[in-house]
Parts: C-alpha cells; structure tokens; sequence
C-alpha cells in the first residue's frame, strides 16, 4: 500500500483531476442520493448504464418501425450481422482471436452449452473439479449435467476447499486436489474472480496444470470479464462463459458470451445444435444436415437479440477507448486507497478479505464487517441509505467494487467517511 495517500477529500479530488479516464465517468448514468451522485460500488453485480444506450435502442426501435423486417438487410446496423459488431470489441476485452467468441444467450445456457460439447464423462473419468461455494449458477449446472450422464455427484463433483485464512485458494490446492483426483476428472470449471471473495485466478496456470492431468478446462468469468485483462486465447483453456451485465454495463440480463479455443475451431465436438450456428455461407439454403460455423459461432442456436445487444455495443465500444491496460491500472490505484483507507481509518470496525497482492485480486473488495451478522447489515442498511451502495453476502460481508470507468478516489473516501460516522454513533 502506498504511504503517499491521504484520507482527505482534498487529496481524492487532486487523485482524481489528476486521472486519464477521468472523462468516462461523464458518459455513464450515476444513481442520485439527496440531490447528488451517489457512491456506486456495485458494478459487480449490476453495472451503470452508458448514456448512449437509450439513443442506440431508439435507433433499433426506428429501424423497427420504418423498416420491419427489412431492417435486417436494409437498417442502419442490419440485424442480419448484428452480434458480429461486438465481436472485435469483445474479443479486445477477454483477450481472444474474434473467431474464438461469440455474444449469444446467458451465462447459464452458455456453460449448458459448453458442457455438451466439453463434458465428456466415461466411467473411468467421470468427475468435475469446481470450488467449494461457487455461485448457485455453476454448482447447480455442473450436478444436473453429471446426472444428466448418470453419475452421482456425490462421488462425480470435486470440490476445492479454501486453504488460506481469509478463504481464499492458493495454486498449491489446486495443484494437490489434481495429483489426487487427476486421473478421473474430466472437466475443472473453476471461475476467472471468486465472487463472494474477489480472489482472482491465474487461467494460464491453472490449464496448463489441468491440461498435463488429461483434464479439459474451462472458466466461469462472470466477475472477471471487463474486471481484469484477460488473454484468454493465450492462457489456452478450451472454453469460458460470461455474462455481461456487471462490469460489461450491458444491462439487467444482457446477452451473455461465450469462448471457445481456436483449436476446436472446427473439430468435431457433440453440440445442441441451432440454425444460427449453421455454416452462414448455406444458412438460408434450410439443408437438413447442420454443418457447423467454424469457431464460437457455431454455437449459436438462434439469431441475434438486437434489442439485448446494442447496450453490449455501445459499452464495448466505451472499453475500446479506455483500453483494458490503462483500466487495470485505475483499477489497482482505487483498490490500494480503498484498502489503505479501511486498513488505517476503520481497522476496527472492518477487515478486507480479498487478497492483499493486486495480482491476485480484481475491481472487488469483499471486506467482513468485524462484530457478527447483525452489526454487519445495520451498518450495510446504515451505507444505503446514505448513498453508498454495495452488496451484501452473508452472513456479514460487504463486496465494494470500484468500477474503473466511473468510480473515484473520492467514492472510495465516501465510503470510508460513511463508515466513520456510522461507528461515531454506534460505538
């Protein structure tokens, strides 16, 4: 942590006049609290909505209206070729060749999708190596798949228990469930950022450790997708879904998006097939046999949701500008003053569980209200209602997450000084 921060509203402001990205923030919509901007720490959940969202909706609705269904061929994005305008964009933030990603669905039938096809359990190797306490999303997908095939999960899911103090994995875990279980795990779908404790995983690593055990391997990035430079095609998984609501700013269920390796590009891998992952070149010919598009896209199984879509479009464009390089490094400067700010100002009211080394941790901090449940939720109720909003997980956590393209230092000493006067007027 840097000695040179102050918790003083003149240094925050100096912080954050000082900033590259500063102008971004203009370009989002920030909640109000009592006739001013609230301090919005909850871009891990739900992401702010760009200002240009509603002039790129009504273009669509226009295009609908004058058009109908001529706006495929004939509007001014034609909807034919709609979900290939994020492509470039989309493959910039997860770190991809375009051909290996595809905007379609949500995150739950993607990873339904990718399991299909990568999945491939036989009585010898029939297990999934998941974390313990991931999200409800991932723990309820993997059990029902592996009945689907009829396994138990009860022997078929292995689970990684945290091994360090504040519940967070170390690679030596990881590595020590593998040298165990190796030989009959299938699949290790593990995520890019935990969500109840913002640790983030290092995705090269973990699948060339997994790939050396036989194992396919795969990433829930939810939380780490517009969080963290991820360079997906080099770290050489063989697939990974996301959702794009929470740091991609795309909306309350956006489209979701999928990754799939330019190695199985064109391999031939069991699939749920749809008509809009047909071979476009021959799509409108309606052949019986479904010849798969080369890479992500064929995946797909229906054509695109527009109206989903062009939020996602126009954050993803928002991204191109700021670059993920310059946002990381925003990102790590608010998470050290935050961090500073809890650690030196409110040590005794609160405790950061969220690793310490930046490497290892992304925009989210998940910081345990010291004193038990019941003193953790009237200080979270005590936050909101005073404009600072962040997410509660029990049974006493906070997750503050200061989202690069619209938080400030001054958010962050926002939270500390509401922090403060909470604890002045509970002891």
């Amino acid at each position: 942590m840097s000695s040179s921060y102050q918790a003083t509203a003149a240094w925050a402001q100096a912080a954050d006049a000082a900033d590259p990205l500063r102008a971004f923030r203009d370009e989002f919509l920030i909640p109000p609290h009592a006739g001013r901007d609230s301090a919005y720490f909850c871009g891990n959940s739900l992401g702010l909505q760009p200002r240009a969202v509603r002039a790129a909706l009504a273009a669509e609705l226009d295009d609908w209206a004058q058009l109908a269904v001529e706006a495929h061929f004939k509007g001014r994005s034609p909807w034919m070729h709609y979900h290939e305008y994020v492509r470039d964009h989309l493959a910039e933030v997860v770190g991809a060749l375009p051909s290996e990603v595809v905007a379609m669905n949500s995150l739950g039938v993607n990873l339904h999708l990718m399991m299909v096809s990568f999945y491939r359990p036989t009585p010898a190797r029939p297990a999934i190596l998941m974390e313990a306490g991931a999200f409800p999303t991932d723990r309820y997908a993997l059990e029902s798949q592996i009945r689907f095939h009829g396994f138990d999960p009860a022997t078929a899911l292995v689970e990684l228990e945290a091994d360090e103090p504040n519940g967070t994995l170390s690679m030596a875990a990881i590595e020590r469930v593998l040298a165990e279980h190796g030989s009959r795990i299938a699949l290790v779908l593990l995520p890019g950022v935990q969500y109840r404790s913002g640790q983030a995983f290092d995705l090269k690593a973990i699948t060339e450790l997994g790939h050396r055990h036989g194992c396919i391997v795969g990433f829930d990035l939810a939380h780490a997708v517009g969080n963290l430079p991820i360079q997906l095609h080099d770290s050489g998984a063989d697939f990974a879904i996301w959702c794009s609501y929470k740091y991609l700013n795309a909306g309350p269920g956006a489209v979701g998006g999928a990754f799939v390796h330019a190695r199985h590009a064109r391999a031939t891998l069991p699939r749920l097939a749809g008509w809009w992952g047909h071979d476009k070149a021959t799509r409108f010919q309606m052949g019986p046999e479904f010849v798969p598009t080369p890479g992500a896209d064929g995946w797909q199984l229906s054509n695109p949701p527009i109206l989903a879509l062009a939020p996602l479009r126009v954050s993803l464009e928002i991204f191109h500008r700021a670059g993920m390089a310059r946002l990381r490094e925003k990102s790590e400067q608010l998470t050290g003053y935050l961090e500073w700010l809890v650690h030196t100002q409110l040590a005794d009211v609160l405790e950061v569980l969220t690793p310490a080394d930046p490497a290892r941790r992304g925009a989210q901090l998940s910081i345990r209200v010291r004193g038990g449940r019941e003193r953790g939720r009237a200080l979270f109720d005590y936050l909101t209602e005073h404009g600072v909003v962040g997410d509660w997980r029990e049974p006493d956590v906070i997750r503050i997450s200061p989202a690069p393209l619209y938080n400030r230092h001054a958010d962050c000493l926002a939270f500390a000084q509401a922090v403060q006067a909470w604890r002045d007027a509970n002891g």
